[in-house]
Formats: structure tokens, sequence, C-alpha cells
């Protein structure tokens, strides 16, 4: 062989030795999403995720690798953990910031009211002495409003310390408070109300989870186990929702247990107040509630009752495989300064509810109810809670009842129908005199009639009611949710019968309309 042959052949062989050298030494992803150098050469392709090189892309692709080089069909372990990062931000969705995800939520709101008599009210009615007798004029008034205050904002932040241990914060906000200088005549600027402020703690390999600060109370019937977010709310576009309906928002510190097998239990410490009425006359020297100090952070329009120890609500939730059931109670004190000495009665109730899919999927049955003294607080009509014994010193826990029925439908893809029936009734309690409640010597001559100059001390006996609505998705999807809604319906409210005129009675009836958009869902 030739010296000039013998020479192009060494530094042939040398040129590719330093092309398999270079081609070894590359990081993989060095290879562009495609490369075919020569007619001969298999086209690569490089996984934008995990970074492998293949000889073809989709379905039967062949992972490549250089002769000799080890095998590459196996992510590293690296890149397994990386993808189970992703995989696990993924499924939560929200924002990764460091170890806690945090997540939006909420709606805009546009709603649509109209009332036969005139409550002088927004999107949350007044299911109790709002609705007007007849000696008002504003019995004989109607009532039409259009408001965006119930549009909702909500930030979730979750932390996994561990499989085991979880922490959460939860706040949501809406727009259904006012300020001094809010009107409805001009700019409409209405003040951000807080609805829940808490924090959660969850030990699943103890079955144990810990809330703490303000959330639905623990009566509030749930839809699975008792779990924060998983409230049964009824579906009404009114903000007071249903009568019947048992519910808080209120500061709290809450205990949990999931026993396993669909069994749970709770116990809570609630923010007491009582619900008084001022149709019950305080005697002489008594006190009971109080305007708030101008430096304590209380709202000045409005009265606080003396309490001096929380409630004490308990739950037991049971899900057997068909059906959601709870059995709840509660334990109140109420205290009353009269006569040089502070005087308390005690308050409590007890009740159940039901979640029944009748048919799976498509109806199901709501039931809920809860009876006692001084549960007033704890429904939507807010009756009172107490008022004051013949010996106009000592307080009484005023007997009552609250009940709910629902029937739920879900027809089609994306919509809700529902109906709901609710009741709430007080019984007579206290003195014979005004300082009682319900007292059958209570004058309602004037009741009936518009002007009159008679008297109208009607006090709340019944509270009925009557609504249905629907929910109908418009759009659903990686845009979020557009929904529409409507609700229709009718409250009773009936009165202790007195002297010199027939029973008190009145009704009102309730349109409402809705426009929402969920922009995180």
């Amino acid at each position: 062989m030739r010296p000039q042959t013998r020479s192009r052949m060494k530094c042939l062989a040398l040129a590719a030795f330093v092309v398999a050298l270079v081609a070894t030494a590359s990081p993989r992803g060095a290879v562009a999403q495609r490369t075919n150098p020569s007619n001969k050469a298999p086209a690569l392709w490089t996984d934008p995720t995990t970074g492998e090189v293949f000889t073809k892309p989709g379905a039967g692709r062949v992972p490549f690798t250089l002769p000799g080089a080890p095998s590459n069909e196996q992510p590293t372990s690296q890149v397994q953990a990386v993808q189970q990062q992703l995989q696990a931000v993924a499924s939560k969705g929200g924002i990764q910031l460091g170890g806690v995800n945090v997540k939006l939520g909420g709606f805009i709101e546009a709603a649509g009211i109209y009332r036969t008599r005139n409550e002088v009210a927004d999107v949350g009615s007044d299911y109790n002495g709002g609705i007007p007798f007849n000696s008002s004029s504003l019995a004989h008034q109607n009532e039409t409003r259009f408001s965006a205050r119930q549009s909702r904002l909500s930030l979730l932040a979750t932390g996994d310390v561990s499989p085991d241990t979880h922490l959460a914060a939860y706040y949501e906000m809406d727009f259904l408070a006012s300020g001094t200088t809010s009107n409805s005549r001009e700019s409409n600027s209405y003040t951000p109300r807080s609805r829940h402020i808490y924090a959660t703690l969850d030990k699943d390999d103890w079955g144990l989870h810990v809330l703490a600060g303000q959330a639905w109370s623990l009566l509030t019937t749930n839809t699975n186990g008792i779990i924060p977010r998983k409230e049964q709310i009824p579906l009404t576009i009114d903000a007071q929702y249903v009568e019947g309906f048992n519910w808080l928002r209120v500061p709290q510190f809450r205990i949990v247990e999931d026993f396993g097998g669909g069994l749970w239990a709770g116990i809570s410490a609630e923010s007491p107040q009582a619900v008084t009425s001022g149709g019950v006359a305080v005697p002489t020297g008594d006190n009971d509630n109080n305007p708030p100090s101008g430096g304590g952070l209380l709202n000045s329009a409005t009265t606080y009752t003396n309490d001096y120890i929380p409630d004490i609500d308990g739950k037991i939730a049971l899900e057997p495989g068909w059906g959601h059931y709870e059995l709840k109670g509660l334990v109140r004190e109420f205290t009353a300064r009269t006569a040089g000495a502070n005087r308390t009665t005690t308050g409590y109730g007890f009740g159940g509810a039901a979640t029944m899919p009748i048919v799976p999927s498509f109806v199901e049955l709501q039931l809920s109810g809860l009876y006692g003294y001084g549960i007033g607080r704890y429904g939507s009509g807010q009756l009172t809670d107490i008022a004051f014994k013949s010996d106009s010193k000592n307080l009484v826990a005023i007997p009552e009842a609250q009940g709910l029925v629902g029937l739920i439908s879900h027809p089609w893809t994306g919509n809700d129908l529902y109906i709901y029936g609710g009741w709430e009734h007080a019984d007579r309690a206290g003195a014979s005199s005004t300082s009682g409640y319900g007292w059958s010597g209570l004058d309602v001559s004037g009741c009936a009639i518009e002007g009159s100059s008679n008297k109208c001390q009607a006090e709340t006996r019944d509270l009925r009611q009557i609504t249905a609505g629907f929910w109908q998705d418009v759009y659903k999807g990686s845009f979020g949710r557009f929904t529409v809604g409507l609700q229709g319906g009718e409250i009773w409210r009936d009165a202790f019968s007195g002297t010199g005129g027939k029973t008190p009675r009145t009704n009102i009836g309730i349109l409402m309309t809705s426009v929402r958009y969920y922009p995180f869902s």
C-alpha cells in the first residue's frame, strides 16, 4: 500500500474516532427535535420531557443507543422523581410556591331580585322580621334590585408535610358588607366581607382532623364525612339559603376523628352569641346585651349578648355504603345581669340529617332537622333564642324546631334542578308580659290595617318556605365555567295570636336570577 493511501486511511480513522467520542460525551437532549445526517443513518427524535432519544416518534418508538452504551429504555431515578413532582402539582392545579400549592377560586355574579313585598334587602333576604305585615306600607310595595355583591373570591393554600400529614389555609370573601357611606344611588360602593378564614391540620395515619378559624358550624350538614369545604349548602341564589337550613359561619376550634369504615365523630367549640328580639322587653335594671365600645373593633350599629362560654357542638357521621347520615347536638349558655347577680340558663338541641341517592347520580333526597331550647340562631329564619321569666330576673330558652327537605335532580350534564321545603317554629315561653315571648296578651289589633293607630305587637311563631330553581351550565371546560340560574318561591310568616284581632299572617314571593362565571373551575 502506498504511503499516501495509508496516510489518508489514518486520517479517516482518526476523524471517525473523534466523531464517536463527541457523540458519546454529548448530554442527552443535545440532539435536535429531529436529525438525519445521511440517507443511511436513522432519524433521531428527542422526548422533550425525559430527554430520551428515539429512532422514531409516537407509538412503537425504539430507544436509540450507541453501540456499547448502556440501555436508556428506563428513565433515571432523578427523572422519575421530577416526573412524580410534576404529576403531583398537575393533579392539584394552582401555583406551586416552594412546598405550598396555592389555588384561587370564586365567581363573578350578576343577580336580579324581585320581591312581592318590599324588604329593602339585597340578595340576602330577611326571612323573619323583614317580611312586613299589612300595617306597614312596605307590605303594599314591590321590590326590584340588581346586585353583583355576592361575587366571591377564595384562596386555598395546601402543603403536604409528609404522605400522612397535610396543612391547609382557606380564605373566602364576598361584598355583602356595607360601610357607613355605602349606598345604591350612584357608585354602589359596598365593602368586602370575610366568609371563611381558617387553617386545618390533617393526620391521615391517625384519622385526626383539626380546624381553627371561621368556618361553617359543625352542625351544618356535610356531603362527605366531616370535612371542610364538603358542606351540603342549598343550591339557592338567595344568600340566606332556605328556612330550616342549620348553619352558622363562626370562629371555632374543631377536632374530628375518622375511625374508618365510614364512621366519623367531631366536637367543636364555637363563638357564642344569642338572637334577641326587639319585641321582648328587658325588665328595668336587667342587662343581657350591650352596644360595643368605640375602640373594640366590633360593629357599632348592633348589640352583643353577654356570653362567657362557647357553644359546644358535636356530630357523628355515618356512611354505610348508601347515603350519608348524621346525628348532631349542641349545648349553650345564656347570661343576664339582674339584681346584682349574673344569672344563666342552658340551651340545648339535638337533631339529624340524611342524604339519600334515590337514583344514583340522578335524584337525591336531603333531610335535616333540629329541635331544642334556644336554637334559633342556627336557622336561616333567626328566631329569637331567649326571653325573661315571670320573676323578671332569669332568662328562659325558647322551645324551637327546624326542618328542611330537599330534592335535587341532575337530568342532563351541566343541569341541576332543586326544590326545598323549610320550616322553623317557636313556642310561647317566659313571662305573661312583654318580657316573655309570644305572650297571649300582646296587642295585634293593628297588624292587618295599613296606617292603623292600633298596635301590631306581633312575634313570629312559624316560618314556612317552598322554593325551587335550576342551574344550567352554558360552558364548562379549560376556560372555567359559565352558568345561569333561576330561583322562585314563597315564604309564609305566622305570628302568635293576641288581643284585638285575628292571628297576624303575611307572606312574600321572591324571584331571583343569576349569571355566574367561575374562572378557576
